[in-house]
């Protein structure tokens, strides 16, 4: 299960430049999240990623967030992004319609028309108005700015097949995958090349820790033996071959973007494949199962 029942918060916040100011409590230790948060902006307010400037982590200018674990950074942090752009849609289209003096603008791709006349006008328009004095309705607030915070009722579920070939050299009990290929279902994809690279990470993670990694002590002092990746036995790249990786998406319910976790989705999977290749190429010397690392 992935993105557990909790809270996260989102603010964005239009510059006068109409530049915009993304933050969240979404820590981010490379999964991508500035990308694939400006890709939510993009397609629910039209703004050129480019224009984003994202805040993690900083307590000085997130106002509310809980961190990122679970797999849930995409599940509740993206979902606070979209209800905090629904609310700078609604103040935005009230102030579009002051700007063109109508009261039907409708939103689109950034910009904003109405059927009534041929006027149009952008959202980076709106922003710069709404910090100008008299360009924003009587009994509003000048500024383009909203924060919200989502409560996700209740996690939900990834799934997918991991498939694995090895082969094990007889004499020298050496070790070699041959093929591996995964298919996930992660809910809805924002970023196809950035969940390749958690699902690849993740098996790396998986397969690591199956194969080679172990943390040792002396057994007489205690002294750690691994400290270092000198001699802890972390996985290198040809460790591995080239990975077949694919998605069958299904959104889910349980968020409104239709996303589930995938940063665990590589590991989870990794482990039980290869330990069940290995188990199954040692069988005809009767080995039913193995202890990590192999």
């Amino acid at each position: 299960r992935s993105a557990v029942a909790g809270f996260e918060g989102a603010e964005i916040r239009f510059d006068k430049n109409g530049s915009v100011q993304l933050a969240t409590g979404a820590v981010h230790q490379g999964q991508g999240h500035a990308t694939t948060f400006s890709q939510i902006l993009n397609d629910r307010l039209g703004v050129d990623p480019g224009d984003v400037h994202y805040v993690s982590g900083d307590t000085d200018m997130v106002e509310f967030g809980e961190g990122s674990y679970g797999s849930r950074s995409a599940a509740l942090a993206g979902s606070a992004i979209h209800m905090a752009s629904q609310k700078i849609l609604s103040k935005a289209t009230a102030i579009a319609n002051h700007l063109m003096q109508v009261d039907d603008a409708a939103f689109e791709a950034g910009v904003f028309a109405s059927r009534k006349t041929n006027a149009t006008v952008t959202l980076k328009d709106v922003a710069r108005a709404a910090w100008t004095p008299g360009k924003v309705p009587p009994d509003m607030e000048p500024g383009l700015a909203a924060a919200a915070a989502y409560n996700n009722p209740k996690e939900n579920f990834p799934n997918g097949c991991h498939v694995c070939e090895v082969e094990i050299d007889e004499e020298l009990g050496t070790l070699e995958l041959t093929r591996y290929v995964v298919v996930d279902d992660v809910g809805t994809v924002i970023n196809p090349l950035l969940l390749k690279g958690q699902i690849m990470g993740g098996v790396a993670q998986g397969v690591g820790q199956l194969l080679l990694e172990d943390i040792r002590f002396d057994a007489d002092s205690g002294q750690l033996q691994t400290g270092s990746f000198m001699d802890y036995a972390m996985p290198r790249a040809h460790h591995f071959p080239h990975m077949e990786i694919a998605s069958h998406p299904t959104a889910t319910r349980t968020n409104p973007l239709g996303v589930k976790g995938a940063g665990e989705a590589g590991c989870v999977g990794a482990m039980p494949a290869v330990g069940n290749a290995i188990v199954d190429a040692l069988s005809v010397y009767g080995i039913t199962e193995m202890a990590m690392p192999a």
